[in-house]
């Protein structure tokens, strides 16, 4: 049931396929950081910008990316954001310097910004609410939990036998296919016409750049650093600017009948919670295989496939599961097996064995995490009208950036706690991060 009409077919390959160039790029450079600090001659405190770069004008930008694709056209913006991600990584690869290599990553973020939202926006308005949208977010859900796995595999492999650069020189064939895809098969959305919320795009970007800043930077200096303070602050304040902001205009940039529906306000504040537990486990583990089992870059990436495989067979089964169990009892036993497979995987130590302490707790959260995302995405677009998809599809991009930047903050000081040499621990995550 819910079989995707083969007309639609293209549109969501471009759609997945788009979408996975993103997460693959997120989790190729955490395998390639070490040779990319050896490389460039990065120091510690440069290389953790590396991604921070890329986060910051990434979370930034989104709810203005978002509301771009809504005015300017969605077809218009997709091509626009899939060019600037494309460019900036062949920029990546042939970079011969920190300061070029960080300045291309910060473009590259604001091409993610344009293009992440603009992809779940048309798969919104292309596939109309029922058992093919369903199974079409399934696909969706699968590709953000696989593609990370994949990621760190390709990641390692390249950083091991090739070269690091190579993550970045594949975006360019990958990209300028999908630029002429997209212009055969995309249908252009109407344009809307009308005063562009000025005030609201200042707010938001701004707010959620230092709100992002502000969580990346307790990673390496704490909760108690006075420009940490001062960045969350500003955030904060900005966005409940923004908020006041978006009562009075008329094209707001983040409108507020979003969060009329309880099933998605709950759908958005599930999300950031989600994404800040599953950040623990996708960062420490790598971590942990490296740097207590001993695997190596591409070993520790192969050690992933349970959760990748089982990603993959939870989220295929979520359209026969909701039909049978409904949205909500789908979400919750999503969470329940994905928090065993948690519990089970946090009594790892140096003496345990891959296969029982690691590689089957590692199924029971690529279930969870499988039968989790789909369902949240799902709710998140949930009876949304096509004139605020892409505005939707922000919310649920802000939701996921900002669960990951808030878990990785709050974990740092969790394991800082309980390691003896806080400031080691520190900089053993700023440099990964």
């Amino acid at each position: 049931m819910g079989k995707i009409d083969p007309k639609h077919v293209p549109v969501l390959a471009i759609i997945l396929v788009s979408y996975l160039m993103i997460v693959l790029d997120i989790s190729i450079v955490i395998t390639g950081l070490p040779k990319i600090q050896s490389s460039l001659h990065f120091t510690t405190t440069e290389l953790s910008w590396v991604s921070n770069a890329y986060t910051l004008t990434f979370g930034g930008l989104l709810l203005l990316g978002a509301r771009a694709g809504d005015i300017l056209g969605r077809r218009r913006m997709f091509i626009a954001g899939l060019a600037l991600f494309t460019l900036a990584s062949f920029a990546i690869g042939f970079a011969q310097s920190p300061l070029w290599l960080l300045s291309a990553r910060a473009i590259q973020g604001v091409g993610s910004a344009i293009l992440a939202p603009s992809t779940l926006a048309l798969l919104s308005t292309n596939f109309p609410e029922g058992p093919e949208r369903t199974r079409a977010v399934g696909y969706y859900g699968a590709v953000a939990g696989i593609g990370a796995s994949v990621g760190l595999v390709l990641g390692g492999i390249f950083a091991d036998w090739l070269s690091w650069r190579v993550g970045f020189f594949i975006n360019l064939p990958i990209g300028i296919a999908l630029m002429l895809a997209a212009r055969r098969y995309l249908q252009e959305t109407e344009l809307k016409p009308g005063k562009f919320d000025v005030v609201g795009a200042i707010c938001s970007t701004l707010g959620m750049s230092a709100l992002v800043y502000g969580l990346v930077r307790s990673t390496a200096t704490g909760w108690s650093d006075p420009l940490t303070i001062t960045a969350l602050a500003s955030g904060v304040v900005l966005i409940t600017l923004l908020v006041l902001n978006e009562w009075r205009v008329a094209k707001p940039i983040m409108p507020l009948r979003l969060f009329a529906s309880r099933e998605r306000s709950g759908a958005y504040a599930a999300r950031i919670l989600f994404l800040g537990g599953m950040m623990g486990f996708w960062f420490f583990t790598t971590q942990f295989l490296q740097g207590v089992l001993g695997f190596s870059p591409s070993e520790a990436g192969v050690a992933f496939l349970p959760t990748t495989l089982a990603n993959f067979g939870a989220a295929m089964a979520v359209p026969r599961l909701t039909h049978r169990f409904g949205n909500g009892r789908l979400l919750a036993g999503g969470l329940i097996i994905a928090l065993i497979g948690m519990i089970w995987l946090s009594q790892a130590s140096a003496d345990t064995h891959y296969l029982i302490g690691v590689a089957l707790p590692m199924i029971l959260i690529g279930v969870g995490q499988g039968g989790s995302l789909s369902p949240l995405t799902v709710a998140g677009i949930t009876g949304v009208a096509h004139e605020d998809a892409g505005a939707a599809s922000g919310l649920i991009n802000v939701a996921h950036q900002l669960g990951s930047s808030l878990g990785l903050g709050i974990l740092v000081v969790v394991f800082s706690a309980a390691d003896s040499d806080i400031t080691d621990a520190r900089a053993l995550l700023a440099h990964h991060i």
